[in-house]
């Protein structure tokens, strides 16, 4: 049941392969925490272009109900979801036309996995509030249009601006000089702090109870602790031949593995974050992520699914990034260095062979 137009908050998507199951009959969603129901979007685009010139000219129509952006009309919320492949397309440039542009303009939220996906946004929208999110949630799209929830609801958000890492005179402060003073900066941050509040209310008053407002540095350290997850298990899921989060951590070396990757990035957070830690009270121990995963028996990881489905894998933004912030900060990942260094072997190998193969079918024609 669709209850959005109630609550005065329109969503619509952009749809790509499933356009035409989902402009239909909207998505079914088959789920532990909400019973199983369907989703009717507001609208439904087959891409970005098409979005883009379907702009709502007030709010009463736009992504969401916020009024920020109602005097120039125009998208309030531009929310990302895609895979984060910045070695294929630059997520910034590919939304650029539906973004209203300036500090009360469109809001973008970068729903994405690995560490360093906001910074293309901040250098394209250099005025622009952007929510960076992270979500921890075992769920996949089975068929077109039809998403199952394994397991986990939670999203962490916090604004970015430069990141925070200029405040904390951190050497892996990300190249996001966009020509802002100290005070504009002090503004974007007040703008995107009042943006993750009002999506946090959203999304809480939709039944999601742990959705959690963060600062931005602490948001920062949310992302990197998730790299702990979906750094470990990902590329060992692939590179064990297609085994399952739960039976990896089950599994007495593959556990052992799996714990060293978490507290090497454990150990290297005070020294890319200089006075940080992450806080054991709401992030998870390497032993209590283990602990956990073990009961999530159905969910394949995103990466493995990717591998199986011959698609790219995030392998720049969940390893790639991370093992370079640290080496520019002077602190190696091995363990994690490992892991990247291998599955970007494996895949670049997998596509010289399907070029090849590519190749030999053309010359018989």
């Amino acid at each position: 049941q669709n209850k959005q137009p109630e609550e005065n908050v329109l969503v619509s998507l952009v749809c790509r392969s499933n356009y035409e199951v989902i402009s239909k009959g909207g998505v079914e969603l088959i789920t532990r925490n909400f019973g199983d129901y369907r989703f009717l979007p507001h609208k439904v685009f087959p891409s970005i272009e098409s979005a883009s010139l379907s702009k709502p000219k007030d709010s009463k129509v736009a992504a969401t109900s916020s009024s920020s952006s109602g005097d120039q009309g125009g998208w309030d919320y531009v929310v990302v979801t895609t895979k984060a492949l910045p070695d294929l397309t630059n997520d910034a440039k590919d939304i650029s036309n539906l973004i209203t542009r300036g500090r009360r303009g469109s809001c973008i939220v970068l729903i994405q996995n690995g560490v360093g996906v906001e910074e293309p946004h901040r250098l394209e929208f250099p005025e622009n509030p952007i929510v960076s999110a992270v979500t921890v949630i075992s769920a996949e799209q089975i068929r077109q249009g039809v998403v199952k929830q394994n397991r986990w609801t939670r999203i962490s958000m916090g604004c970015f601006t430069d990141g925070g890492f200029n405040r904390l005179s951190s050497p892996s402060s990300p190249k996001t000089d966009v020509g802002l003073s100290d005070r504009e900066i002090s503004e974007l941050r007040k703008v995107g702090d009042s943006k993750v509040n009002e999506l946090v209310e959203f999304f809480r008053n939709g039944g999601v109870k742990d959705a959690e407002f963060y600062q931005e540095v602490p948001l920062q350290l949310v992302r990197w602790h998730k790299i702990c997850i979906n750094g470990s298990m990902n590329p060992s899921s692939v590179l064990s031949g297609g085994t399952g989060n739960s039976r990896m951590s089950l599994d007495p070396e593959l556990r052992i593995h799996l714990k060293g990757v978490m507290e090497e990035i454990f150990k290297a957070i005070p020294l890319l974050f200089p006075g940080q830690s992450f806080d054991e009270t709401k992030l998870a121990s390497p032993e209590r992520i283990l602990k956990s995963t073990e009961r999530n028996t159905e969910g394949k990881p995103s990466m493995l699914l990717d591998w199986e489905n011959g698609r790219r894998m995030e392998l720049e933004v969940i390893l790639g990034n991370p093992v370079r912030i640290a080496r520019s900060a002077g602190v190696e990942l091995p363990r994690l260095q490992t892991l990247y260094s291998l599955l970007k072997m494996a895949q670049t190998r997998r596509q010289e062979d399907r070029e090849k193969e590519r190749v030999e079918r053309s010359s018989k024609l």
